[in-house]
């Protein structure tokens, strides 16, 4: 098949855009554009579903376990690959906005909050017209293998991140600086990235580690943990107690003394390892409970009911530490599963 490569307008003003001296493509070919993209990420079906012009770019540096991709399609397009299968992709929107499908979870990215696709859960997007993105590509085995290194643990579940991270503030705006500033010193030519070498080698460890730190996922309680130290067994017990009782209305002397210690002891194993308290532990396990519940929401379900299901007897507090978690409200999450879907 020949595909049709476009010079984009020679009238218009020069715009240097996010890793220039890296270029993949530009073109204004919808099947060049998909065909081009899915040969570095995977494949995937792409659609104009707006107005607007295909003025498609993709620019991208490899390292080691990620690469650094800047991509606009100009005109308002779906994209849905399915699952990524191989790769986590953090997608840092530069202008414009996207509705992402991620399995389940369904939420609006923007300037203030990333999207993180999770590889083993089917994608679907529609980028706005004018939407301009800087995309962090990690191998799914070498994420993987950092968090275990990381938390020194065993991951015998995929790492899984829920919602939107939001760069606005904490380790999410820390995280964004950090890769907008990797971008900028490649851009000024003052940046080895990419070559082999320690110092890169580092530096893809570092936005790594602040992944798993900023946002959201099923691995966060082990996050405060002191590597490298055997975990008592009166901590296991206490953890394996409170997930067979997550819907009774536990204490921490209940919890004690099913693992056979003192509430002291107790606070000190979870504040050492899990860094968090028995009590917090116990409320993150039943909020995980919770959407999970309302990602398999049946018609006729309500936030209500699953919140006092797993002990939330409080409606506005639950909302509050759920968006906090997941990034968006209980009520959204429901109206996903139901099959709530957004318009073109």
């Amino acid at each position: 098949m020949q595909f049709r490569r476009s010079q984009f307008d020679e009238s218009a003003p020069p715009v240097r855009h996010p890793l220039a001296g890296h270029p993949l493509f530009a073109s204004d070919n919808l099947d060049e554009a998909r065909e081009k993209v899915a040969r570095v990420f995977c494949p995937h079906r792409l659609d104009v579903v707006g107005r607007g012009d295909m003025r498609a770019r993709h620019n991208r540096v490899i390292g080691e376990n990620l690469s650094l991709n800047y991509l606009e399609y100009g005109a308002k397009t779906l994209i849905a690959p399915g699952e990524l299968e191989s790769f986590y992709l953090i997608q840092i929107p530069l202008a414009g906005s996207a509705a992402i499908s991620c399995g389940n979870d369904r939420y609006y990215s923007s300037a203030g909050a990333a999207a993180v696709l999770n590889p083993h859960r089917p994608v679907s997007m529609i980028w706005e017209s004018g939407t301009r993105q800087v995309l962090v590509q990690i191998g799914r085995d070498a994420l993987t293998a950092h968090l275990e290194r990381l938390l020194d643990i065993h991951a015998n579940r995929p790492l899984t991140f829920e919602g939107s991270l939001d760069l606005s503030r904490g380790p999410g705006r820390s995280l964004r600086n950090l890769v907008l500033h990797l971008v900028s010193d490649i851009d000024a030519g003052d940046s080895g990235f990419g070559a082999p070498g320690l110092m890169n080698r580092q530096i893809e460890h570092t936005l790594m580690t602040g992944l798993i730190e900023a946002h959201a996922n099923n691995y966060s309680h082990f996050l405060g943990r002191r590597p490298g130290g055997a975990v008592p067994r009166h901590l296991r017990l206490a953890e394996s107690f409170i997930s067979a009782n997550l819907d009774l209305p536990l204490t921490i002397d209940d919890i004690a003394n099913a693992a056979g210690t003192t509430p002291r002891t107790l606070q000190l194993a979870f504040r050492q390892f899990r860094g968090t308290t028995p009590l917090a532990f116990w409320r993150d396990q039943r909020l995980q409970r919770a959407h999970e519940s309302l990602i398999a929401g049946q018609p006729g379900t309500s936030v209500t009911d699953i919140a006092t299901q797993w002990g939330f007897t409080h409606l506005g507090r639950f909302s509050e530490v759920y968006k906090s978690r997941f990034g968006r409200p209980p009520s959204e999450t429901l109206r996903a599963a139901l099959g709530t879907e957004w318009s073109d």
